[in-house]
């Protein structure tokens, strides 16, 4: 688990009061290459390591299976560098937009799902969006208190 006195953190209060984090004190972060929009991997904060990645231009992550802090890079030279942070929309949830240094992955390719691989799916298709809108002969009356125009009575 990580720090045993999360409120002794350093990050914005108002920050912090909109993560909803999981059992483990911890919000998943997705992580994303900031210009081509390529997901990389997807790491696990709290909120000091929340506070380290907005504050520090580099991506620090809580490592669940060494139970400490890592910065993304610091051992292997494949560096995150911050570029934009958002929080979803039920703040359970982190977009990190980096500018990622080799490989993402430490299997050592360059994402984690490059690593992982696709699974079998059976592919899902919108609905033609003309097919599916019917034309509409609706006509909407006058209300039947208007006035007709001049001439017409």
């Amino acid at each position: 688990m990580p720090r045993e006195n999360p409120s002794a953190t350093l990050l914005d209060p108002q920050v912090a009061q909109r993560l909803r984090h999981d059992e483990h004190g911890l919000v998943a972060a997705v992580v994303q290459q900031h210009d081509t929009r390529e997901v990389l991997m997807v790491g696990w904060m709290d909120d000091e390591a929340l506070h380290r990645t907005l504050t520090t231009g580099r991506v620090t992550f809580w490592s669940r299976s060494r139970q400490e802090y890592w910065r993304k890079g610091d051992t292997s030279g494949h560096a995150q560098y911050v570029k934009a942070v958002s929080l979803d929309c039920d703040g359970d949830a982190l977009l990190v937009e980096v500018d990622q240094v080799g490989a993402a992955c430490h299997t050592g390719t360059r994402t984690c799902f490059e690593a992982g691989g696709p699974l079998a799916v059976v592919a899902g298709h919108r609905p033609d969006v003309a097919a599916a809108v019917a034309p509409t002969d609706a006509v909407v009356p006058a209300p039947a208190d208007a006035a007709a125009p001049e001439g017409d009575a």
